[in-house]
């Protein structure tokens, strides 16, 4: 007699039951497995788009805040700083690169980032089709903003002021003149010009007066964000320590300030997660009681089954293999509907133009959400398995007859 057949046949007799405690480990592995699948690709992210980057340096202020606006592009800049503040770091020797970065400006929500080509290079980004910029109000488009918003190369589009969508757009135009791969990156959803394009928009002369352009000097302009690569290890003990306390700039590592906001993101989910787990442990209570309660449904059945020769363990093997059976398509469903919640929260992403995630994606690691519910399963059937093994069979059949 094949165990799990006769475990599934008893399932089905009780539907309401089942269901019930189908939907109660689903929601506990889902649960879980979002706060799984959302963290691990939030810490991957956090991770890409820092990689590279040593320090940030800008405006005083909130060294979190300068990391959120100079490298990840979720919050507005602490400010702006003297563009002589880029030649004085590129003259030390303890530091290998400058990348300024100029922000200010949006695409329809999308951020307009003025800086030097090896801004693309930091990220490994390749052109799809076009080519870099480089005269002033040329623009290469990251994959997401030219999916979105549908420009392509030879396109033309003004630049709206400030960092929220709906701002007064500038009258001087942009032309697209690349357009780059998806990186998985930052890259992806940002607009990126030349740091001239930047002044020259903001200096409110019309392109191409060039007697506008001499009455403005570099002493004058300013950029945001500097992203700094260290030349040695000997920069990351003192570079950081002199400029906060020597200069009116702020020094920030990425590295510290993203372990910091990933703490703190870490506690909701945490939260999140022991909701999950309280979910599984009703589950598994439930499963118990449902077991429980059946041997008496059963008991009949489980006395002709003892007297066809079916040996005490194999009693409890079944009621065991009734549990699994629940857990695993209660387990199931629970990832199902983890990356159900993770196309909400993808979309809901995308739409705020803020970090990117994706439901596709496919672990591994994902088989060990199983692991609770299966686990779930086998402990609320330990107890009913050993009680129907122990069943007396002369008087579950004395009292039928």
């Amino acid at each position: 007699m094949n165990l799990f057949r006769l475990a599934w046949s008893y399932l089905k007799a009780r539907p309401l039951v089942t269901l019930l405690n189908v939907l109660l480990l689903a929601l506990g592995v889902g649960t879980i497995g979002f706060v799984f699948l959302v963290d691990r690709q939030i810490g991957e992210r956090l991770d890409r788009d820092a990689r590279g980057i040593d320090l940030v340096v800008g405006a005083k202020g909130s060294p979190l805040q300068l990391i959120l606006a100079g490298i990840y592009h979720l919050d507005a800049p602490t400010g702006n700083i003297p563009l002589e503040a880029v030649r004085t770091l590129e003259a030390n020797p303890l530091v290998r690169k400058v990348i300024p970065l100029s922000l200010g400006d949006t695409l329809r929500g999308f951020r307009i980032v003025g800086t030097i080509p090896a801004y693309v290079e930091l990220y490994g980004g390749e052109l799809e089709s076009g080519r870099v910029f480089g005269a002033t109000l040329e623009a290469v488009l990251g994959s997401s903003v030219a999916r979105t918003t549908r420009l392509g190369v030879g396109d033309r589009f003004a630049g709206s002021h400030g960092l929220a969508e709906g701002g007064a757009e500038h009258a001087d135009a942009y032309v697209v003149v690349g357009i780059l791969k998806p990186t998985g990156t930052v890259l992806d959803r940002l607009v990126l010009v030349s740091t001239e394009s930047v002044w020259h928009v903001h200096e409110g002369h019309a392109a191409g007066n060039a007697a506008a352009e001499h009455e403005h000097h570099d002493d004058d302009r300013e950029v945001t964000v500097l992203l700094v690569r260290y030349a040695s290890p000997i920069a990351a003990a003192s570079l950081p320590r002199k400029i906060n306390t020597e200069t009116n700039l702020q020094a920030a590592s990425p590295a510290y300030e993203s372990a910091r906001l990933f703490r703190m993101i870490g506690v909701g989910a945490d939260v999140i997660r022991a909701f999950g787990g309280v979910v599984l442990a009703t589950a598994a209570l439930s499963l118990f009681i449902a077991l429980y309660h059946a041997l008496n449904e059963r008991a009949y059945d489980i006395a002709v089954l003892r007297t066809l020769g079916a040996r005490p363990a194999w009693i409890a093997m079944m009621l065991l293999a009734e549990a699994l059976l629940l857990a695993a398509v209660g387990g199931v469903l629970g990832l199902l509907l983890a990356h159900a919640l993770v196309v909400v929260l993808a979309s809901w992403l995308s739409a705020q133009d803020s970090l990117s995630i994706s439901a596709s994606a496919l672990s591994a690691d994902e088989l060990w959400l199983l692991a609770p519910a299966l686990l779930a399963g086998m402990l609320a059937a330990i107890f009913p398995g050993w009680r129907a093994a122990r069943a007396d069979i002369s008087a579950t059949l004395a009292r039928r007859h």
